[in-house]
């Protein structure tokens, strides 16, 4: 199983967002559960894990790497784990709210689950300390490429406007093969801090 795929960013080689998410739904059960436990190792031992109160996590979807071994470890640490929701007004944006193992959930208008809510739950991406995020796939500087939506780019769009002051961590969660050699950017993309993966942790690079 190959961890690197070599393209560019301007290279018509790069997969289709379609290639790239069938790559990782040919992973086995057992492939899945592995990397999982792996990946939550290694987050686990990051300072902004360890020091971080509000966390935000995702619920894996389309063979996404599972968040679930580390949220479990977040929650044995007493600390706050949220979920995305979508923003009740539309906006194609992400608010998050808070969950825990048990917590009854609802399908929003894309049947992803989200934990119930009413507004006066909801935070907004500032007052978190760390966000995992999902994507399809992501290069060595933490560029990242997502199912095409922009609702994590839309959310965070007010990161790009402080030059000092980041507000959360943005960690990447990821299979090491969804890594490519480069990927073509927007302005208005948000590039993530770090890229966990079964196989190490990815920092920044720019």
């Amino acid at each position: 199983m190959s961890s690197f795929i070599p393209v560019s960013s301007m290279n018509p080689s790069l997969p289709s967002r379609a290639e790239l998410r069938r790559q990782r739904r040919r992973l086995s059960d057992a492939e899945r559960r592995g990397a999982a436990e792996k990946a939550a190792s290694l987050a686990a031992s990051l300072h902004r894990f360890r020091y971080g109160e509000r966390i935000a996590f995702y619920l894996a979807a389309d063979g996404e790497l599972d968040p679930m071994p580390l949220m479990q470890r977040a929650i044995d640490m007493g600390k706050q784990c949220y979920l995305p929701v979508l923003h009740p007004l539309g906006h194609k944006r992400l608010w998050f709210a808070r969950w825990q193992p048990g917590a009854a959930m609802q399908p929003n208008r894309y049947g992803i689950p989200e934990p119930l809510w009413d507004r006066s739950t909801l935070i907004d991406s500032r007052a978190l300390d760390l966000i995992f995020m999902p994507l399809v796939a992501f290069d060595e500087r933490c560029n990242r490429m997502g199912m095409g939506a922009g609702y994590y780019d839309r959310t965070l769009a007010w990161r790009l406007q402080h030059r000092y002051w980041k507000g959360p961590g943005l960690a990447g969660y990821a299979y090491a093969l969804q890594q490519v050699t480069s990927l073509k950017t927007q302005p208005w993309d948000v590039p993530m801090d770090m890229v966990i993966t079964e196989k190490g942790c990815h920092l920044c690079r720019r």
